[in-house]
């Protein structure tokens, strides 16, 4: 690199992690999470505001040129990655466990309703949609793993922001969504075979073996071996030692399943919750990278999620109306389909409601989708478009929802007790256990 693409590289990162800062700070004002304004910082940056209004700032900032998208990109994975693992910390895995029928039963249901409304839909879109030498079929899965998934980097801050990810209606929530998308990243690579190769036995069985692989692994060989590492790393008593102990963890959980084909995130995740079930883990001593993650790293990738999506396209009615469509069959059925697996599993209506609303965040996982459909030859440029607006709304929406629901389920001590590492303080109101309804 050239001094002055190292120069036009740094502004950009302080030009998307100031614009993040500001509108962040916005939307909390206006009583939404900070990840919202976020996730807008991207899009005022990109093509569908400044590179619209002015296209000279976006060549100067070379937005156009794929090497410096790929250095941002690198850099907002950095912050995704260890996002998701401070979340796997914080899980409670002894929840999850005592309630293990419910969140499978949740995630499963959350999971098969959207998909089925997805390829339905995926039949009766404008062909215009689909991309030139694409069959329908493939389409149409795409489609329904596109709207099934859920984002968890997006949940994951949403319900820190709104101070609900150490409640174990939180819990849930990212249980739910951990499973959810295990099974989502899996129905993504056979649609991915489909438009390729075709669909063969080995494309729709190594994944799912190359995944009970790492459960096996991760309960089997990963767990002593992490406890003996972070024995060795509390001793020191240096928050830099222990810090630098867990990133590295981290990366080498993430690089694992990366290795095996499958997402990097999903590593992370699988090795936050490795590190946090370890009772060698000194969580106190984890309090500065927590803060770095949560107001630099985090911020910059919901930031740069948005620099790719060009919303220009809309002024077009038949896409219009098409991403109206899209939009309310993702909502719905997201939300029903969670909201009748909460339900049939005995929760209230304002566990059921948060499910739903909680879920329904798809975020920059499914950008990701949108990506690998429109680099596949699956999704035109234009259904492109539909899908990563309806995952910013569908990002938006939640939100509010998650916040209503929250009002009305009471706070446990054991709720409180484990708060206090993940939000830096303790929450104030009534005490109950979740329960039915």
């Amino acid at each position: 690199m050239s001094g002055h693409q190292i120069l036009v590289f740094l502004l950009l990162i302080g030009l998307l992690l100031g614009t993040a800062l500001v509108l962040g700070q916005l939307a909390r004002r206006v009583g939404l999470p900070a990840v919202i304004g976020e996730l807008c910082a991207g899009v005022l940056i990109g093509p569908s505001v400044v590179g619209h209004l002015a296209p000279g700032v976006s060549t100067w900032l070379r937005l156009d040129q794929a090497a410096q998208l790929h250095l941002v990109d690198a850099v907002g994975q950095l912050g995704v990655l260890l996002l998701v693992g401070m979340t796997g910390i914080g899980i409670d895995v002894g929840l999850l466990r005592r309630r293990a029928g419910m969140t499978v039963w949740v995630s499963t249901t959350a999971l098969v309703i959207p998909l089925v409304g997805g390829v339905a839909l995926g039949f009766v879109l404008p062909v215009d949609l689909v991309a030139e030498g694409a069959d329908r079929i493939t389409f149409a899965s795409f489609v329904g793993v596109a709207l099934c998934v859920s984002a968890v980097p997006v949940i994951a801050k949403t319900l820190l922001d709104l101070r609900l990810l150490h409640r174990d209606i939180g819990q849930l929530i990212i249980g739910s969504a951990t499973v959810s998308d295990l099974v989502g990243w899996l129905l993504l690579s056979v649609v991915s075979a489909m438009a390729t190769v075709g669909v063969r036995a080995t494309n729709v069985l190594l994944p799912v073996a190359f995944l009970v692989g790492a459960l096996v692994v991760c309960l089997t060989i990963a767990r002593p071996v992490v406890g003996r590492v972070l024995r060795f790393a509390v001793r020191s008593r240096d928050p830099g030692v222990v810090t630098t102990t867990v990133v590295l963890l981290l990366f080498a959980f993430a690089a694992g399943t990366h290795a095996l084909g499958l997402e990097a995130v999903l590593g992370a995740l699988l090795g936050g919750v490795v590190i946090g079930s370890s009772k060698w883990l000194n969580r106190e001593l984890l309090a500065p990278l927590r803060t770095f993650v949560m107001a630099v790293l985090a911020p910059l990738f919901f930031a740069t999620a948005g620099l790719r999506m060009d919303l220009t396209a809309l002024a077009r009615p038949e896409i219009i109306g098409s991403t109206g469509l899209v939009l309310v069959v993702a909502i719905v059925t997201k939300f029903a389909g969670a909201y009748l697996g909460a339900r049939t599993a005995r929760l209230g209506r304002w566990e059921a409601m948060a499910l739903g609303a909680g879920l329904n965040a798809r975020g920059a996982i499914e950008v990701i989708i949108a990506i690998i459909g429109l680099q596949l030859g699956v999704l035109s440029t234009a259904m492109y478009t539909v899908v990563v607006l309806v995952a910013i709304i569908t990002s938006l929406v939640a939100p509010p929802m998650l916040r209503l629901a929250g009002r009305h389920i009471e706070v446990t001590d054991e709720e409180m007790a484990r708060g206090r590492w993940l939000t830096g303080h303790d929450d104030d109101g009534p005490v109950r256990p979740l329960r039915a309804a």
